[in-house]
């Protein structure tokens, strides 16, 4: 069942319009809806969303109506999908539930595009079914929301590195240090067992990082963290929160580079939330969020000759929460749906498997005390997120 909140529409008719739905509207879900009012000049306009969390489903319809976007609300993502009125589906409810609605979706008659926030799955085993589902439906684009590629400092890193500036890369240091895990609906993201763990959860998008910058394939993690700040004072249903809030991180990849994170989430005094350092046989590019600055330097030109630069991007009408990535990522999912599949999804489900199964081996690494392989993990996935 579903009720619909009646807009006059204006500009575009609806006729000539990508359809999108959003499947879970809480905070990332609401974002994506503002980012794709950004994009309405591109042709596109939301008009379903699905979520049980009646809350969630009227702050949506608040701003769909300030948008003068009609939309039909449904409570779970079957009805949306039985609809037949999206052509596009962002999936943005919470981790433990991506499965599912990706089965459904990659098994239901009609085809629709996705793009399905990060991680891909909360384990390896469920991530590669989903991608074995979507090898039987090549009517269907499937991107994966690891969208840090596209903030302006990283992406001009990226051209960097991928220039050659630097050199053959041979370190890459991430740091993030940033405030604690948001309050969300039902708490969800306070157990491991529903979000995979903070190194899947969180962490994720700097292994995709990792793994964009070298090049090669990860062959293994060697991680130590803990729970030493947050939410320890925090009792959920009679249960102390598990996900950890901070941890160093390092990931061998089969080149001999490595890389190296340092994650601490109750570091709210920090400049910048993320830096990236990376460093090759000739050179070092730095990357400095939200700062927006990007840092480059030959080892021939020493400390003198290291080069400050703005990064900008003017395609972005929308900052958002993530500094306008999530922008340029939905634009970028636009331009391969209008392709027809000659252009495949930028970040692509083995991207989003590849994230995860580092941050599984990171979790078992803590857990374990060893090096973890990632052909360990992908073969046996050996780490299940405890209860």
């Amino acid at each position: 069942r579903h009720y619909e909140c009646y807009c006059t529409v204006r500009g575009t008719s609806m006729a000539e319009t990508v359809k999108y739905g959003i499947i879970g509207v809480g905070m990332m879900g609401r974002e994506h809806l503002i980012n794709l009012h950004h994009l309405r000049g591109e042709g596109v306009a939301v008009v379903s969303i699905a979520d049980p969390h009646v809350p969630s489903q009227q702050l949506a319809l608040n701003l769909a109506e300030s948008f003068h976007w009609p939309l039909k609300v449904f409570s779970g993502h079957g009805d949306l999908l039985d609809s037949g009125d999206c052509d596009v589906l962002v999936v943005s409810t919470p981790n433990m539930t991506h499965y599912e609605i990706l089965m459904d979706i990659l098994k239901h008659p009609k085809s629709h595009h996705v793009l399905v926030e990060k991680p891909l799955c909360t384990t390896v085993a469920d991530s590669r079914k989903v991608i074995d589902a979507a090898k039987r439906r090549p009517d269907m684009l499937v991107q994966v929301g690891l969208e840090y590629r596209y903030m302006p400092p990283v992406a001009k890193l990226i051209d960097i590195v991928k220039g050659g500036t630097i050199g053959q890369v041979k370190m890459v240091a991430i740091r993030e240090h940033r405030f604690p895990f948001l309050v969300k609906v039902n708490d969800w993201n306070r157990f491991n067992c529903n979000s995979g763990g903070t190194l899947v959860e969180k962490c994720c998008h700097f292994f995709d990082l990792m793994r964009l910058f070298v090049g090669v394939n990860p062959i293994r993690v060697m991680a130590s963290g803990a729970i030493d700040v947050n939410h320890k004072d925090e009792i959920y249903d009679g249960k102390v929160p598990d996900i950890i809030d901070n941890a160093y991180v390092i990931v061998e990849f089969d080149n001999g580079s490595r890389g190296m994170l340092d994650l601490c989430m109750f570091a709210e005094g920090s400049k910048n939330e993320q830096e990236i350092s990376v460093v090759g046989d000739t050179g070092k590019g730095e990357a400095f969020i939200p700062e927006s600055i990007v840092r480059l330097g030959r080892r021939e030109g020493g400390r003198n000759g290291v080069q400050t630069l703005k990064a900008e991007d003017h395609r972005i009408k929308y900052d958002g929460l993530h500094h306008g990535s999530s922008y340029l990522e939905h634009l970028n999912f636009l331009s391969a749906i209008k392709g027809k599949g000659v252009q495949a999804p930028a970040v692509d489900l083995h991207d989003g498997l590849v994230s995860v199964a580092i941050g599984v081996a990171a979790q078992l690494s803590i857990e374990k005390g060893r090096f973890v392989t990632i052909e360990e993990v992908l073969s046996t996935e050996t780490y299940i997120p405890s209860d």
